[in-house]
């Protein structure tokens, strides 16, 4: 069964905006900002509204970089995320119930509180190379098995 999930990584020059979860799936996490979509959103517009009801900021345009297929071993559902880097937005960034926002220099990003995928495909991000991958996690979240490649998206 496929999920279909939203991310969204506000790149501006040298520094990405990340959230830290605080609460509910990968609290405790620096991620993106982004989730499920509603009945009958299209993912674009799901990704603005996470960005807006998260972080309180407003974005007209988005450029999806990645899809990627996330897994659990020995679970049958799949969380299909879409994955979109923002380079202009309205507003000032701040905190809400989910997310506390903070800019990170592209050479600081903090990996080691994070999941263990990002590590993989943020520089292909950072570097405005479009990827598709999948990753499969044991129960502890670690990676046990992925694939990810350059690949142009429709």
């Amino acid at each position: 069964m496929h999920k279909l999930l939203t991310l969204c990584i506000i790149h501006q020059r040298y520094h990405v905006l990340l959230g830290m979860k605080k609460r509910g799936f990968g609290a405790g996490k620096w991620n993106g900002f982004g989730g499920k979509l509603n009945q009958g959103e299209s993912i674009e517009n799901a990704a603005k509204r996470e960005l807006w009801e998260e972080v309180g900021v407003t974005v007209d345009k988005l450029k999806k970089i990645g899809i990627l297929d996330f897994s659990w071993q020995g679970k049958t559902e799949i969380l299909e995320t879409h994955i979109f880097k923002v380079t202009q937005f309205r507003g000032s960034p701040v905190e809400s119930e989910e997310m506390r926002p903070e800019w990170f220099h592209v050479n600081d990003i903090p990996f080691s509180v994070m999941w263990p995928d990002d590590i993989l495909w943020m520089p292909m991000f950072i570097f405005d190379q479009k990827f598709k991958g999948k990753f499969i996690f044991d129960n502890d979240n670690n990676i046990i098995d992925h694939e990810l490649m350059t690949y142009e998206i429709q």
